[in-house]
């Protein structure tokens, strides 16, 4: 299994743009995206409650999160606001000595394989703190 990390080292440069690489998921690991304020919501709870957590990238520009995961989960997404990325998907990622920059960065970037367990990760999604929040949003939105 290779870590994200070292899949940055070795992955391809985006054609004319310094520092972003392409990878290519589900060799190792899957990715789980959401959108950033429900991912950072979750995020700050699986900080908070000490949980493992492995690689996770900020697209800032479309305003997505998404969370290395072990592969073969794409079951435990349904009916959460996700989606599962796995094998034949690719991703422009920032290389892992790009930490921040206008277009996002990582949040996460673990030296090592480890990657966020993904049942740990639904509970986060569907916790309350995160689902209610996210409602207020909508519902203030429509004001």
């Amino acid at each position: 299994m290779t870590s994200v990390r070292d899949a940055l080292r070795s992955a391809p440069m985006v054609s004319n743009v310094p520092g972003l690489r392409l990878l290519k998921v589900g060799d190792g690991w899957d990715l789980v995206r959401t959108s950033a304020e429900t991912g950072l919501l979750a995020l700050a709870h699986l900080r908070a409650t000490g949980a493992t957590i492995g690689p996770v990238l900020y697209d800032g520009p479309n305003e997505r999160l998404y969370y290395a995961i072990e592969p073969g989960t794409a079951d435990c997404w349904n009916g959460l606001p996700v989606r599962h990325l796995s094998t034949n998907s690719w991703l422009v990622a920032p290389g892992w000595e790009v930490i921040h920059d206008w277009y996002g960065g990582w949040c996460e970037l673990p030296d090592d394989d480890t990657l966020t367990d993904a049942e740990t990760l639904r509970m986060a999604l569907q916790h309350p703190y995160v689902t209610a929040d996210n409602a207020k949003r909508r519902s203030d939105a429509c004001l």
